[in-house]
């Protein structure tokens, strides 16, 4: 297996530039997630390490080699699309072993490779079926195992649950991080979804218009993002972001109905904004927001408040048994810790 190194790596459509000057590091059998919003260039990246599209300025490295020129075949990737792309007329055996007949391969070796992947994947029971007689998540399955047969350096996966339903997701996502385990290799996955970019990653590149936002470890960009759009993209529901103005050793924040302190960062009169996770709110007695709407989905609830002052909404999670009703007026309290305060306009965070 291998790691992967961009360096300053640059894709233009002829006027047009999507990638800017990407530097990153992968290790060797790190699982490194690609996430961000439609048309940040996640995908286009991806397939620039595969080779499917042509690298206009920089460097790509798999491992010690320099493939930036190099045709797909030669790069030692394999990747699985959001389609299955899997043979209609060929069980799910030939499908997992048609590219290593292709090359060539005895086949000794093809039922060896086949029949340890579909241990792997828990595909014995279904090799002598046909795609049309597979759930979504099988012949997803079906997918990946044609990658692992190709024993490659490097595995991409290019958001390959968008096809599933949210139960076959959350399996899927399971399947995915034990294969990881089991089998060690370099893994790159895209997604828009941070659910899956925080519960499968190693790594996690969020994407912003072609440019790095930030990289880190998925706690560290949940609990230390550096600007606003990290902060707003990873968490579920999004951070709340509410208007300020800073003094000289606290901010003024009218959506909350309370001072926060002021980071050393900020300049008196300046304007900020003040970010705040619904599940670092609590509600408590008090008449500074009305509660507006209530979502409940069982174990957590979601209050959307408003700001009896300035009118803003704040977002709140709730657990337990006693939760707040629409129309109720409420405070709420938090932990000063857990403020998080950015220049409204550069969107940077101020430390």
């Amino acid at each position: 297996m291998s790691g992967v190194t961009m360096s300053q790596v640059i894709k233009r459509y002829g006027e047009t530039q999507v990638i800017h000057g990407i530097d990153l590091e992968i290790a060797d059998g790190e699982f490194c997630v690609f996430v961000g919003p439609s048309g940040c260039g996640k995908s286009t990246l991806l397939r620039m390490v595969a080779g499917l599209e042509e690298t206009t300025e920089g460097t790509m490295n798999i491992g010690p080699r320099d493939v930036t020129r190099m045709d797909p075949s030669e790069r030692g990737v394999a990747m699985v699309f959001q389609t299955y792309a899997l043979y209609p007329h060929m069980t799910v055996s030939e499908n997992m072993g048609f590219g290593l007949k292709m090359n060539g391969h005895s086949k000794a070796e093809i039922d060896q490779k086949v029949g340890e992947a579909s241990r792997i994947l828990k595909l014995d029971n279904y090799l002598k079926r046909k795609p049309a007689a597979l759930s979504g998540g099988q012949r997803q399955r079906v997918a990946i195992g044609r990658a692992i047969v190709r024993g490659p350096e490097v595995f991409l996966f290019d958001e390959p649950l968008s096809n599933l339903d949210a139960e076959l997701r959350v399996e899927m996502r399971v399947e995915i991080a034990r294969l990881h385990r089991e089998i060690g290799a370099t893994m790159i996955y895209v997604t828009h979804d941070q659910v899956e970019a925080m519960t499968l990653a190693d790594k996690i590149v969020v994407l912003k218009s072609g440019h790095i936002a930030q990289v880190g470890a998925p706690m560290d960009l949940y609990h230390d993002p550096d600007n606003k759009f990290v902060a707003g993209f990873i968490g579920s529901p999004a951070m709340n972001f509410l208007a300020g103005e800073a003094g000289s050793d606290r901010a003024s924040c009218p959506g909350l109905g309370q001072d926060v302190p002021a980071p050393k960062q900020a300049r008196s009169g300046q304007k900020v904004e003040v970010g705040l996770r619904p599940e670092h709110i609590v509600l408590v007695d008090g008449d500074t927001h009305r509660v507006e709407l209530t979502e409940a989905l069982g174990g957590v609830s979601y209050a959307y408040l408003a700001s009896q002052t300035s009118g803003e909404r704040v977002v709140v999670e709730e657990r337990g048994d006693k939760r707040c009703k629409e129309g109720d007026i409420v405070g709420i309290s938090f932990e000063p810790e857990r403020v998080y305060v950015f220049d409204e306009v550069s969107e940077e965070r101020l430390r």
